[in-house]
Parts: structure tokens; C-alpha cells; sequence
């Protein structure tokens, strides 16, 4: 199963360069705010016919009540992304905002998962990880070079 959920993973960031771009599409026939507001109605239509095409159950407000405050603040981060992703490609291009992106996407993850924040499991920073956070901005300073 875990294979399945990788694959899933792997293909939601391979979609990602390609929203970027489309998004931008879209700003470029009005701007980078209402680009972003677009692309976020689109996707909150086509996530509520996918809630109604397989009968999710609504959840209670004493359910979503339960949710720590802080945790609302994931739907302003999506909007940043979004906004920042389509402020930002045209000038670095494609390929170094993904870097970029995956890079601070790494760097918050090693630093999420040594707290044990958010519902993750503690996993320790140790030298293998810093390692492999050390090779990927190599990455990013390489393909931002050539």
C-alpha cells in the first residue's frame, strides 16, 4: 500500500510545474491575485463533486470544532504558494521554483519531523538527512547556474 501512496506523491509533484504554468496562463489574462482566487474556486468545485460523488460524510462542527486553531492556517498557506508560485515563475523559471519549492519544503519537513510537529512522528535530524538537505540546495544552486 505504501507504493500506491508514493506513486500518488510522485505524481501530485509532477503536476505541480504544470499548474504553475497553466496558473500563470491565467494571470497573464488578468493578474497574479486573481489568478490565484480562479484557481482556488476551480479546485473548490471540483474537490466538492468529488466529496458528493463519494458520499463523504459532512463532518459535525463539534467535530471541527476539536481541530487545534493553528491548523487553519494550511488553507493561507496554499494561498501563498499559489500566488507566490505565479508571481515567481516567469522570473526564475519553472525548474528553479520547483527546486526552491522543494528545497523550503525539506527544510520545514526535517525541522517538523525532529519536533514531532503537527501530528508527525519525532524523527531526530541527524547527519544522513542534513546530508541529503546539503545535496538537494546543490541542486537548486546548479540548476539556477547552468
Amino acid at each position: 500500500m505504501g507504493a500506491i501512496y508514493s506513486l500518488l506523491a510522485l505524481l501530485a509533484g509532477m503536476g505541480l510545474p504544470l499548474q504553475i504554468g497553466l496558473n500563470h496562463m491565467v494571470a497573464k489574462a488578468s493578474t497574479a491575485l486573481w489568478s490565484s482566487a480562479i484557481s482556488f474556486v476551480v479546485g473548490t468545485i471540483a474537490m466538492f463533486a468529488v466529496v458528493f460523488a463519494t458520499k463523504q460524510p459532512i463532518p459535525t462542527l463539534q467535530n471541527l470544532s476539536t481541530v487545534p486553531t493553528f491548523a487553519w492556517v494550511a488553507g493561507l498557506l496554499g494561498a501563498f504558494y499559489v500566488t507566490t508560485s505565479i508571481i515567481a515563475a516567469p522570473k526564475i523559471g519553472a525548474a528553479a521554483l520547483v527546486t526552491l519549492v522543494v528545497t523550503g519544503q525539506l527544510i520545514a519537513s526535517l525541522i517538523i519531523d525532529h519536533y514531532g510537529f503537527a501530528g508527525f512522528p519525532q524523527q531526530s535530524i541527524n547527519f544522513g538527512r542534513i546530508a541529503g538537505a546539503l545535496l538537494l540546495i546543490a541542486g537548486v544552486v546548479l540548476i539556477k547556474k547552468f
